[in-house]
């Protein structure tokens, strides 16, 4: 089945990660801490989501929650994450398993009052780029809909340069527009010559700009809803409003 998404246009980026738990959601929440203290109403968006809480309001994200305390959001959870799942799985594995499918009518909805009531958005895919979100859908043709320039959070260690080229290679084949990377956790106390390397090389091969090479911060949590400073300090040193357009 074809999905056509129908969504406006605006100013903002599309964050991605090169796999599930390398810290996208904890970025992405960075990002939206340093617009929104620069007076910038950033609409926060997660469409889909799984390993969801089941509450007395319904399913929450955890991460949704993380996105709307950075944004100072004052939109419902509902809206900034209009499709949930409790199995922690990838969305079509979650469609099969709980007997019910993905309403894109109410993504569309939720984005559209988001952009209509803030100054630029921050969307955030679910794991890697080919994780699929139905059959024929895969989180390459989300950011495609939303026609955004594409943010990529890699972790920082051994491994990460074919993660990070193969999720290059794969946005640039589908026509999508790069922003830069973001290597996630350097640990300058256990750095071996492999971490030191990585940038200069992801940024060479790539052919891609590093716009960070983000920290480990033990106080960052999306959990907890800890940003740390430590990170936060770090990723200020970027322009982040220059990618906004």
């Amino acid at each position: 089945m074809s999905i056509e998404l129908n969504l406006p246009k605006t100013k903002g980026l599309f964050i991605t990660g090169t796999d599930t738990g390398v810290g996208k959601t904890l970025i992405a929440g960075v990002i939206a801490r340093i617009l929104t203290q620069q007076q910038k109403t950033v609409g926060v968006f997660k469409p889909v989501a799984s390993g969801c809480a089941r509450t007395r309001e319904g399913l929450v994200s955890e991460d949704t929650e993380f996105l709307a305390f950075c944004a100072e959001s004052q939109f419902p959870l509902e809206t900034i994450t209009p499709v949930t799942f409790e199995t922690p799985a990838a969305p079509f594995v979650c469609e099969q398993k709980e007997n019910r499918r993905i309403d894109f009518a109410r993504i569309e909805t939720a984005y559209k009052y988001i952009v209509e009531n803030s100054d630029c958005v921050l969307v955030e895919g679910i794991g890697g780029v080919r994780v699929p979100i139905t059959k024929d859908f895969d989180v390459i043709e989300l950011a495609k809909a939303f026609g955004l320039d594409v943010v990529v959070v890699a972790r920082a260690n051994l491994g990460t340069i074919n993660h990070t080229l193969l999720t290059i290679e794969a946005l640039r084949a589908a026509g999508l527009s790069l922003a830069g990377v973001v290597l996630n956790g350097y640990d300058e106390t256990k750095a071996d010559y492999a971490q030191m390397t990585n940038p200069a090389v992801i940024a060479e091969i790539g052919r891609v700009k590093i716009l960070s090479i983000a920290p480990y911060d033990q106080a960052a949590d999306v959990a907890t809803g800890s940003l740390g400073d430590y990170l936060t300090e770090a990723l200020s040193e970027f322009d982040w409003k220059s990618l906004i357009k």
